[in-house]
């Protein structure tokens, strides 16, 4: 009792950090300070969480979620009644008709590309609205590379409409855009490797109603990755047509292996189901491997982890703001996705704060992260993601592409303490090595 009572007077954050972690007591008061200023930004942070759980767990009751959704099937995976319960939930979640949530989807890029392939048709045209796509989608439309199986080869023709200089879609400029061949209008919703704020749903809503109203056939297509839970409203409840994601994002919650969805209107996510496997069957095959459990759980603790990951995002912000860092966004912007943005200026800060991240990690903690031609990106890039599940983004995690303005894209946390924990290491690194 005696041994019990002298632990607890002893502890103390700053020496566990700086004895288990090697972090500086100066790092340590920085970030004390940085978080004191977002403590009301965290409150409303919370009540969206909360809005979004009861959302989710309604869903899980409407479709009698039970412990036979969790069992396994083999083979073709015919009548999985756990695969069907599974895109039921995420049916009545994003409020949609129809949903394909398959582990078989590899990840976002795939979940995006296959929503592209299988509605597009030759000569049909794309129209992206939020100016350039992720990098790994310009081979998948065919901007870049040898166009192996890229939309471009397949006949479909592609504009995009840059964003207006205070960030919002340039609606006249989609209107100039769409054409008699116009088949599909896309937003991205979060900043991918641009200097952006991400985009809002209440922005997605205004675009959506616009493009309906110009061009009524035409289709429109919302890229959700970073986007899931951070507003009780989804772009599919403000117009959006057809919207793709990846479970190992935000709503896989941390617990989801592998995955992709797609969600939308029903005749459209059966075109989409037979590029995913094949014309005749779509979606009635499917082997899900057991992952039924792991992914409905992660959906269901999906709203309070991204929650955490998006606190993580804002003290990091700060934290940097106060450095005298340019950021993006801003801490007290509506938040679109769970990405911090801070332009670091160098190399050199970019991939010691990259190597302050995986320092802060679970897994592989001891690895030192260097920039590399990784498949997909036309840069190098430097990626630190110490995670119980490869490249999951809603784990710690922080990455950059190798190029001016060197900028440094911070995500992640399945704990709130976990991200605070990535942002203390991220700012000890910088000041050991001198570059603050």
């Amino acid at each position: 009792m005696i041994q019990k009572k002298n632990n607890q007077s002893a502890f103390n954050e700053e020496t566990m950090l700086e004895r288990d972690f090697d972090v500086s007591p100066k790092a340590v008061k920085i970030v004390e300070a940085a978080e004191a200023k977002v403590k009301d930004r965290f409150q409303a942070l919370d009540r969206t969480a909360q809005a979004c759980q009861y959302k989710v767990v309604h869903a899980f009751q409407k479709n009698g979620i039970a412990d036979r959704h969790f069992a396994w099937n083999t083979g073709y995976g015919y009548d999985d009644a756990g695969r069907e319960a599974l895109e039921n939930v995420y049916r009545d979640v994003f409020h949609t008709e129809a949903a394909l949530v398959r582990t078989q989807i590899v990840n976002g890029t795939h979940a995006l590309a296959i929503t592209l392939q299988g509605i597009l048709r030759p000569g049909d045209e794309l129209i992206y609205c939020t100016g350039g796509p992720y990098d790994t989608l310009e081979e998948v439309i065919g901007i870049r590379g040898e166009g192996m199986g890229s939309l471009k080869e397949f006949g479909v023709t592609y504009k995009q409409v840059d964003l207006l200089p205070d960030g919002s879609i340039d609606l006249e400029g989609v209107r100039q855009a769409i054409g008699p061949k116009t088949k599909m209008c896309c937003v991205q919703r979060a900043t991918g490797y641009a200097w952006r704020k991400a985009i809002t749903v209440s922005q997605i809503a205004e675009w959506a109603e616009f493009v309906h109203s110009v061009a009524p056939d035409v289709i429109t297509m919302a890229d959700n990755c970073y986007g899931e839970f951070l507003d009780l409203r989804e772009p599919t409840d403000v117009g959006v047509d057809i919207m793709a994601g990846s479970l190992i994002k935000n709503p896989g919650g941390g617990l989801a292996l592998s995955g992709g969805y797609v969600v939308g209107r029903k005749d459209l996510v059966e075109k989409i189901s037979y590029r995913l496997t094949c014309p005749g069957i779509g979606g009635e095959c499917g082997l899900m491997f057991g992952q039924t459990r792991p992914m409905l759980e992660g959906f269901f603790l999906a709203p309070q982890v991204t929650c955490s990951a998006l606190k993580g995002a804002v003290l990091c912000g700060q934290v940097y703001r106060d450095l005298g860092f340019e950021i993006q966004p801003e801490t007290d912007d509506v938040r679109s996705d769970i990405i911090q943005s801070v332009k670091l200026g160098s190399a050199e800060r970019v991939v010691a704060f990259c190597q302050g991240i995986q320092a802060a990690a679970p897994v592989d903690s001891f690895v030192s992260p260097e920039p590399w031609d990784m498949p997909g990106y036309e840069d190098q890039v430097v990626m630190a993601a110490g995670a119980f599940v490869q490249g999951s983004s809603i784990e710690l995690s922080a990455d950059a592409p190798i190029r001016p303005p060197y900028i440094v894209y911070f995500q992640g946390g399945l704990t709130y303490a976990h991200s605070r924990l990535g942002v203390l290491m991220s700012l000890d690194r910088l000041m050991k090595e001198g570059l603050l």
